[in-house]
């Protein structure tokens, strides 16, 4: 599921309609994150645009209209561990990219 707008290409069209991005998941999620868990990539770059899924339909990949579907949550007291968390939008091969994280 998608976390906040800057996670899809157009929260406004698919907020509370689409699966993925309905207030319920939303809260399930800022609920974990209140809990103490913490999205790596978000608290990396707090303001990087980069999806990690595309609709096979209408060529969405090519024209980056995705979604932020993919995270890595750790523990608060883990993320002193995390170098980095990476998005991987350049391997190709299925709806999704992988994502990566990287460990100190």
């Amino acid at each position: 599921m998608a976390h906040q707008e800057i996670d899809l290409k157009n929260p406004k069209s698919n907020y509370n309609k689409t699966p993925g991005y309905t207030q319920a998941e939303i809260d399930g999620m800022t609920m974990m994150i209140e809990a103490g868990f913490v999205d790596t990539f978000r608290t990396l770059y707090p303001d990087t645009i980069k999806y990690s899924w595309w609709s096979y339909r209408g060529g969405a990949r090519s024209k980056n209209v995705g979604w932020r579907l993919d995270y890595f949550m750790v523990s608060a007291g883990f993320m002193d561990r995390v170098q980095d968390s990476q998005i991987l939008n350049e391997v190709m091969g299925s709806d999704h990219c992988p994502v990566m994280l990287v460990l100190k």
